[in-house]
Parts: C-alpha cells; structure tokens; sequence
C-alpha cells in the first residue's frame, strides 16, 4: 500500500512538472517587455519559494535536535534527519535560482552578476548551507550534529533578508511581483503558468526531501547498530 502511494505520488509528480512545462512554455504568452526570457521566470521563483520551503524545514529540524538531544536522543536524530534532508534539498533548489538568474539578468541587464542586495543575499544564503553540508560531510565528533544545527539556525535568518532585500534596499533585481507597490502583479493570463509551476517543483522537491529523510534515518539507524555492536564487542 506504502509503495503505491508513493508510486502514485511520482506519477502525479511527473505529470505536472509535464503540465507546468507546457504551461509555461506553450500558453504563457510573452511579457511585454522582456519577451521570452520572461518565462525563466515559471522556473526562477518557484525554485526560490521552495528553497526557502527546505531551509525552513532544516531550522526547524535543527532546533528540534537542539531541543530533544538530551531527554529524547531518538527523537533527536529524527528532527536531525529533516534537518540535513531540508538544507540539502534547499541547497539544490538554492543553486537552480543561482544559475536561472544570471541568464535572466544577462538577457534583461545586459550584464550576468550585480551585488545587489538581493543576490548578494542569496549567494550568502546559499554558501552558508553549503558550508554546513560540508560540516556533516567531513567532520566527526558527538558535537558535529549540534554544530550543524547551531550553523542551520544561523543560515535561516538569511532567508527572510533574502526575501525582504528589494523591499529594504533599492536594488538593480525587480521590485516585488506579489505583495509589491500599487501596480505589482502578473497579468491573469500568466497567473495559471505560475501556479502550476509553483505546485510541480513543490511536489517534486517534497518528494525528494522524503526520500532524502528515509536514507538519513536508515544511516542513523544502521550507524546505531554498529555502535551498539562494538561496545557490545
């Protein structure tokens, strides 16, 4: 039953990152004013949104680790294990807004990379969980989980800088399409595009954030079971 669930959950995955393609490919018509290279934009913002999504999940998932590692040790690798599946998963979507956007901005600016405020932010963002991956990755110690969710934490409280940059500061990135000045929005006949959109690369991230937290938790347990046996030895 768990495998046709999951079975079925790929199926409908695939089928509207299908939809969303054509969506934004085929009937999305062209901006007015950028014409084609608008339509990164269907790719662009909703791998932000998701991004943003996982590294929330890792915060939270790092202070349930900080929370839980003394009086419920189980529930702790647990929360640890959404903690490294999220900021992975952020990483990955983190790195498509990295790479979308500098086409988008070569086409729209003429120029590839501008520190702005925005994308310096977002670079930032992307090179703090980056570095709390490679603190998982090579580093040893009982304190390397709680180094890791100390540092989680802290890359977090980017995330909300990332998103309010263009609001604070004047920058050369858009002003905000939703939630903007009077005026800001999408025309209704782009409306449709993004929403699917926002739906695939949602489902298709959560799907890769379960199957990440499932081999987490069975190197946790298999790493227990070594441990166990050796002292057992």
């Amino acid at each position: 039953m768990k495998k046709a669930a999951i079975g079925f959950f790929v199926v409908v995955t695939l089928a509207l990152m299908a939809w969303g393609f054509y969506q934004a490919i085929y009937v999305a018509p062209n901006d007015a004013m950028q014409g084609e290279i608008f339509r990164i934009f269907y790719y662009h913002v909703p791998s932000a949104s998701v991004a943003f999504l996982f590294f929330a999940v890792s915060l939270i998932g790092s202070i349930g680790f900080l929370a839980s590692r003394r009086g419920n040790p189980d529930r702790a690798q647990a929360f640890d294990a959404w903690a490294v599946a999220g900021a992975e998963v952020g990483v990955v979507f983190c790195t498509v807004v990295l790479a979308t956007g500098p086409l988008w901005a070569r086409r729209a600016w003429g120029i590839w990379w501008t520190w702005d405020a925005r994308l310096t932010t977002t670079l930032i963002l992307w090179l703090i969980y980056v570095s709390y991956l490679l603190l998982r990755r090579f580093a040893a110690g009982p304190q390397m989980q709680t180094l890791a969710a100390v540092l989680g934490i802290f890359g977090a409280l980017d995330v909300p800088i990332v998103y309010m940059s263009n609001r604070w500061w004047r920058t050369q990135h858009p002003a905000p399409v939703f939630g903007g000045a009077p005026g800001s929005g999408m025309d209704k006949s782009m409306v449709g595009a993004f929403l699917w959109n926002m739906l695939a690369w949602l489902c298709w991230g959560l799907l890769i954030l379960a199957l990440r937290y499932r081999v987490e938790r069975k190197s946790q347990l298999i790493e227990a079971e070594e441990a166990q046996q050796a002292l057992e030895a």
